[in-house]
């Protein structure tokens, strides 16, 4: 079996105007290790991948795939296969035609090459529409007639650029759980590009979250999740969004605490010693809480918020409450079980409600330069 790292250091993009599409992109990506690039659109996420796939030069920098430099490789030459989010399939031949296609014009013998579509259809559970047209064909089928043309060139490395985005929710859901099935099939090195993060956390050992053509943070998804680097960062990952809240940092008796309106909060003691080795002193910080850490509390008092419901979305297990605390709209997500029994069908509009943040999972960060100040 061939290694497949892939190495990306120092890579720019900068194009004939001088704009600089992205900005010194360093990765290193481990053999069979699945790579999602996450962020907004034109973030520089498909570029970079279309830089590794040879369809983009490199301006500057070096792409070294199973230990050789890229730079000038021919695409075709590069041992890598790409899906894109279009299909675009042969609509004149069959299936099993557009799988053979590209071994084909390698001059691979018939029989090897009968082989590896069979194999790769039956991977895939497409083994029955192998004599089909595409357009005989859902979305889902020929998004996966597209992964199976890629499978049988047995490449180095796989590289899918926002594979899913043209399918309903639905099918999305399924596909990605195939794609996750697929990886564990072909066990081979995956570059997955999305602009969604629910698809980035479920797929990635590893997400790399983009911005403006920098990258933001490398990190598992438990990592990006539980210790964003930045505000960007913490408010694309994670759905309902992380509520953000002006706050005071302040030492009080050797602890820190912090004040969001009225409310005073005592941190945890692992916040207590990271801003203790930092020799932090009083300044205004941005106060991060995600929807579902965010706590009810039945009697107001000196750690609480007061706030009053706009919108409550029953949601099943959760009520999604959207309330105005602090001048601000502020979402919680509260499973319904904690939900005292009149509010448990939803929370009229105007309810006054108290909450405070569980004090182990609230995030600070840095006004001036948007940095986690606990990472």
């Amino acid at each position: 079996m061939h290694m497949a790292t892939v190495s990306l250091k120092g890579i720019k993009k900068i194009y004939d105007n001088k704009v600089t599409a992205v900005h010194d992109f360093n990765l290193e990506i481990a053999d069979k290790e699945f790579i999602v690039l996450v962020g907004p659109s034109g973030c520089g996420k498909s570029t970079t991948l279309r830089m590794v796939a040879g369809l983009e030069d490199i301006s500057e920098g070096d792409l070294i795939i199973g230990g050789k430099r890229m730079n000038d490789v021919e695409p075709k030459d590069r041992d890598i296969a790409m899906v894109f989010q279009s299909y675009a399939l042969y609509p004149h031949m069959t299936v099993y035609e557009n799988m053979a296609f590209a071994l084909k014009l390698r001059k691979v013998p018939a029989d090897e090459i009968d082989k590896k579509v069979r194999e790769a259809a039956a991977i895939l559970d497409i083994t029955q529409y192998l004599e089909r047209k595409p357009k005989a064909l859902s979305g889902g089928q020929r998004q996966r007639v597209a992964i199976g043309r890629a499978i049988v060139r047995d490449p180095q490395v796989f590289l899918m650029d926002e594979p899913l985005s043209n399918l309903d929710a639905k099918l999305r859901n399924q596909m990605r759980a195939e794609i996750i099935k697929l990886r564990q099939r072909i066990n081979t090195t995956f570059i997955y590009v999305t602009h969604d993060q629910t698809e980035a956390m479920t797929l990635g050992d590893r997400i790399v979250i983009m911005k403006d053509g920098f990258i933001q943070q490398i990190g598992t998804p438990q990592e990006v999740f539980d210790r964003p680097a930045n505000l960007f960062v913490a408010g694309f990952i994670g759905s309902p969004q992380m509520n953000f809240f002006d706050g005071q940092l302040s030492k009080q008796g050797g602890k820190y605490q912090i004040h969001v309106g009225e409310a005073v909060m005592e941190l945890s003691d692992k916040a207590q010693k990271i801003l203790t080795e930092k020799g932090e002193s009083d300044r205004k910080v941005v106060v991060g809480v995600r929807p579902e850490h965010i706590s009810f509390a039945s009697v107001a008092g000196p750690h609480t918020i007061a706030s009053k419901v706009d919108v409550s979305e029953m949601m099943g297990s959760e009520v999604y409450l959207h309330v105005n605390a602090v001048g601000r709209d502020v979402v919680l997500r509260v499973p319904t079980v904690d939900l005292p029994e009149e509010h448990r069908a939803g929370i009229p509009y105007g309810t006054e409600i108290n909450f405070t943040f569980r004090p182990e999972l609230i995030h600070l960060f840095n006004p001036e330069n948007d940095l986690n100040l606990l990472y």
